[in-house]
């Protein structure tokens, strides 16, 4: 066996190596400098850094591109208030004149002289700011506050979400908080649904730096880059929402309705045109009076409108004779007895003239001789009744569709002992407009990258899902028509000469939670009314409904959205030279001036309502063929009502609905006199308007 020998020189100079690197190592633990370097300082300098990049939230916009929900830059004011801030600076960098600086903030800040004076006027303070007023200033705020040029102002830059047209299909869009790193979270409406898609991803930033903060020369960053949230772009068009926002301020607080709302919808795709509600809620202030969004999140009984989806079942089944008869009225069934809703009914009449008049009668034989129990729960529940639809809004309830005994049968059929929602009355009558298909309601359009501008999801037409017969829609198309054309008929009220609205009238009572009994009909009940237009190529669904309304506005709401709609889409295609006519651009937010001296070039008749500098709303909407005279309401709170002296019967309808005002109307032509009935306080409450073929 071979021995290895180690060659003493080679293992005392490798020992002497090892030696010194340790006792370099010893040095550098033990040492405070090294190389004339404070370590100890060194490393103090040396601060590893990570800071957020937050992600930009998407925006929301309605199917025209029209923003209706964004992140933008918001202020806070301070104010400086000790003289040293000013050293060895040419203008004054504090304020110096408190009462000046107090009465220029007042109108701006909305807040009294006297409480800005106060704030300013502390002692020992270096700086202050306004509170709840001093927050969440706009860009326009700011700017003038800017143009005032008082010395010792500043302002705080943060993020905050915006809604430019204020409470504009709140319920909707929803609204957002947002945490102390100004991170936002969406609480209602399309903002809480797509929370995570609206938010997007934060990146980081890591890097070192000094004792002062400052960014270590060369030295290596580790950067994760932030993802700004999806851009959702919604079915919501912003001029029809604009029509049905502006019939219900013109008309529900004279109904005295606790609650009510409407929803109108594309016939053909489902597609949700417009939704509002009353009372409704400004997602800027926040506020609510209700958390719950009316069109999905409240079931109700709906009353006489399901008649319509009963007389379905039993034209379906093949077994339904508008020409048979029964003895309206009254009916004894299971031992009780069920009653028209005028008591005594109308005689012996066919089941095609008691859809008309809503005979609860008629339904109650439908139900016990033409279709079993199983026949209606299963229409109902084909047609979506008992079940969520799906729509993309947090918070919808499936409804309650349960009965069991002929009582409940027959009750049932004609609304009563069942809860709905409206968007589920909505996807019902997409079977009706549709030829007999049924679709799901949806309130989205697509949604777009931000980052990359792509579209992840478009929304796609479908045919639906075959609930009726052709045979079956059309006859009843005939019985919804006879409802409003017929002057018998109960939904006569809304008739329009010239629009061929269909429809079904319903009459709901209200359960008393307490009792388990019905409050009487003049203490609580719940009108509605559903249809399309037009009859026989519908463009649009809708289902409105009031509360408690001690006067039944709904007929002036629909005549007023439904006129108005006429003319946005020119439905019965007036012909009209549209190259010499203007198409109405949207001056939305825009300066006044500037839209001014637009329609001064373009030769436009236009009439301005108050002197502020931005428009709040116009009147034709954008998209709107021209013909007739321009209105432009300000952001100002002294606006009156102008000398209409002259004014077509058209151009002083405009004017009331832009203004919210009531009004009556006489006679023919042009306006030759007017009035206004005003309460104690003053306030106009009624505009009552005179026409004359000639005027003076």
């Amino acid at each position: 066996m071979n021995k290895v020998h180690i060659n003493k020189l080679i293992f005392i100079i490798g020992l002497l190596l090892f030696c010194i690197i340790i006792g370099r190592l010893i040095y550098l633990n033990l040492a405070k400098t090294v190389d004339g370097i404070d370590l100890s300082e060194f490393a103090e300098n040396r601060n590893t850094t990570k800071e957020t990049l937050y992600a930009k939230r998407g925006t929301i916009y309605d199917s025209n591109g029209e923003i209706l929900a964004q992140s933008v830059d918001s202020y806070t004011l301070i104010a400086y208030l000790d003289k040293s801030r000013s050293k060895n600076s040419i203008t004054p960098q504090h304020v110096v004149d408190k009462n000046e600086t107090a009465e220029k903030l007042s109108p701006i800040l909305n807040m009294t002289k006297e409480r800005i004076y106060e704030l300013l006027n502390q002692k020992g303070l270096y700086q202050v700011e306004f509170g709840p007023s001093g927050k969440g200033l706009t860009e326009l705020q700011k700017e003038a506050i800017e143009k005032l040029n008082l010395p010792g102002l500043d302002f705080i830059s943060t993020t905050k979400r915006y809604y430019p047209n204020l409470d504009f299909a709140s319920y909707t869009l929803g609204y957002v908080t947002s945490n102390e790193e100004g991170e936002m979270t969406g609480e209602m409406g399309v903002e809480l649904y797509y929370n995570d898609e609206l938010t997007g991803t934060n990146g980081s930033l890591e890097y070192q730096k000094d004792a002062n903060g400052y960014k270590l020369v060369n030295s290596p960053e580790i950067k994760i880059d932030k993802i700004d949230g999806m851009d959702i772009y919604l079915t919501i068009d912003s001029n029809i929402q604009l029509i049905v926002e502006r019939a219900l301020n013109t008309y529900f607080e004279a109904s005295k309705a606790k609650n009510g709302g409407i929803v109108i919808a594309d016939a053909k795709t489902g597609k949700i045109l417009a939704s509002a509600s009353r009372p409704s809620f400004d997602p800027n202030i926040k506020d609510i009076q209700n958390y719950l969004d009316p069109l999905v999140s409240i079931a109700f009984e709906p009353g006489s409108t399901m008649k319509t989806y009963t007389y379905m079942a039993a034209l379906e089944k093949g077994t339904y004779k508008g020409d048979d008869t029964y003895m309206s009225g009254t009916m004894e069934l299971s031992g009780q007895t069920i009653k028209d809703w005028n008591r005594v009914g109308w005689g012996e009449v066919t089941y095609d003239y008691g859809y008309m008049q809503s005979s609860n009668i008629g339904i109650a034989n439908l139900v016990t001789k033409y279709i079993t129990r199983e026949d209606l729960y299963n229409y109902f529940e084909k047609l979506g009744f008992g079940q969520k639809t799906g729509i993309e809004l947090p918070g919808e309830v499936s409804g309650k569709v349960s009965f069991k005994y002929d009582i409940e049968v027959a009750t049932a059929g004609y609304g009563q002992g069942i809860t709905t929602t409206p968007i589920q009355h909505i996807k019902a009558l997409t079977s009706i407009s549709n030829n007999g298909y049924l679709l799901n309601p949806t309130i989205i359009e697509k949604i777009v990258d931000s980052n990359t501008k792509k579209i992840v999801y478009v929304y796609k037409d479908k045919k639906g899902t075959k609930v009726a017969s052709e045979t079956t829609v059309k006859k009843i198309k005939d019985l919804m028509d006879s409802v409003v054309s017929n002057p018998s008929g109960t939904g006569h009220i809304y008739y329009m000469d010239g629009y061929n609205i269909i429809g079904k009238t319903g009459t709901a009572e209200v359960l008393n939670p307490t009792t388990g009994t019905y409050y009487p009909s003049s203490v609580a009940s719940i009108r509605s009314f559903e249809g399309m237009y037009p009859k026989d190529d519908p463009k649009f669904i809708f289902y409105i409904y009031l509360e408690n309304a001690y006067s039944n506005k709904m007929p002036d709401i629909l005549k007023s959205i439904f006129q108005d709609l006429e003319t946005y889409y020119n439905i019965t295609r007036i012909n009209t030279n549209e190259n010499l006519l203007y198409k109405m651009e949207n001056f939305l937010n825009k300066d006044v001036e500037l839209v001014k001296n637009k329609l001064n070039l373009l030769g436009i008749s236009y009439e301005v309502l108050g002197s502020g500098n931005k428009i709040t709303n116009q009147y034709p909407l954008s998209g709107t063929i021209v013909n007739g005279k321009v209105l432009i309401k300000t952001n100002s709170d002294d606006i009156n009502i102008p000398n209409i002296i002259g004014y077509s019967r058209k151009d002083a309808v405009n004017l009331m609905k832009l203004l919210n005002l009531e009004y009556s109307i006489e006679g023919t032509g042009y306006v030759s006199s007017y009035n206004a009935d005003v309460n104690e306080e003053g306030k106009i409450i009624k505009v009552n308007i005179v026409l004359a073929d000639k005027y003076q």
